[in-house]
């Protein structure tokens, strides 16, 4: 048996072994769902049948979206995690690469070396802002343009000026908003003006469902209809599609829990203004050199590479366990003076 050259340049997903309490690195939104909200959930699984497949283009769950957003659900495609949603982008535009702005989210980078796709990239400047003019320069021969906003994992979200730059090209544009609630600010309504817009969204942050893995793009009804020639039929289960659509009619008590992780997130950022970039994401990026301290406290935080060595992000958590991150690492900055 030969394993594809390919393959074996990944390297395999490593698990934190050991007993940590608190865990601030996943960027996971800390409350559950309410119990109410949970058999709201349950009482519409129970009249969901098991044995049958789910539609076969989960048109169910884009309809409820589309509504949410006032938009066709011609313009919506859902998929398991937006995770998957960017893997079947990678393969519908022609182009000779795709074009990233680091530091950037991790996944564009992994989907197009499995697809085999250069990347080429237009790094962010020392405040993290992304330059419309020169990624319009890189987009001419690309098949995608990716921006994150808010950013991850610097938490700051980019200039509409420079991103229009950029739509004005023509080239397909992946806007990924996965933490756009927790900004206030979002481009979906450049939905209509530019059919190269593709506006990634998820359920997994700020609607606390990261375990149901559900994402979700807004986007041209031809993108649309692109995606769902190639896409595995099937692929989101009947259960995920319940959980979102009922999550959907409970947007006060998403938005409740977002201003909560707001105060909080603002909380941490001025203890360590010092340190810290703001942030309008739920995470917070820190020039602290602290994982391996943080985590003999029992606190877990992202440790970062590359451009970031030496940087942590950390996640916002409830208030009582970034009350102890917050004296944890008051402890390592004192230690460091």
């Amino acid at each position: 048996m030969r394993i594809s050259p390919l393959v074996k340049s990944f390297q395999p997903y490593k698990v934190l072994e050991g007993d940590y309490r608190i865990w601030l690195d996943k960027n996971e939104n800390p409350f559950d769902l309410p119990p109410e909200i949970k058999e709201e959930i349950f009482e519409e699984l129970r009249k969901t049948p098991f044995n049958r497949y789910p539609h076969i283009t989960s048109m169910p769950l884009r309809e409820a979206i589309a509504e949410f957003y006032g938009v066709s659900p011609e313009n919506v495609a859902v998929g398991n995690g937006g995770d998957e949603l960017l893997s079947y982008l990678m393969r519908i535009f022609d182009g000779e690469y795709v074009v990233t702005t680091p530091p950037t989210f991790g996944m564009y980078y992994f989907y197009a070396k499995l697809d085999g796709i250069p990347i080429v990239e237009v790094p962010l400047d020392e405040n993290f802002i992304m330059n419309g003019d020169k990624i319009a320069e890189k987009a001419e021969k690309a098949s995608l343009v990716f921006i994150t906003s808010p950013n991850n994992p610097t938490g700051n979200t980019q200039p509409r000026e420079e991103i229009i730059k950029v739509l004005d090209t023509g080239v397909p544009v992946v806007l990924d908003e996965a933490y756009a609630e927790f900004s206030g600010e979002s481009y979906v309504d450049l939905i209509d003006e530019y059919d190269n817009l593709i506006i990634l969204r998820t359920f997994s942050k700020a609607f606390s469902l990261a375990g149901a893995r559900v994402g979700y793009f807004l986007a041209s009804e031809e993108i649309v209809d692109a995606l769902y020639r190639i896409k595995s039929p099937f692929s989101l289960n009947a259960l995920t599609m319940v959980t979102a659509k009922v999550m959907l009619r409970h947007y006060d008590v998403v938005m409740e829990k977002v201003n909560y992780i707001i105060k909080e997130r603002e909380r941490i950022y001025r203890e360590f203004k010092d340190y810290a970039y703001p942030s309008e994401a739920n995470f917070i990026l820190m020039k602290l050199n602290a994982y391996e301290f943080l985590l003999e406290k029992g606190i877990v935080v992202r440790k970062l590479g590359g451009r970031l060595e030496g940087y942590i992000r950390v996640t916002v958590g409830r208030r009582e366990e970034n009350d102890e991150l917050i004296a944890a690492l008051k402890e390592f900055v004192e230690g460091i003076k």
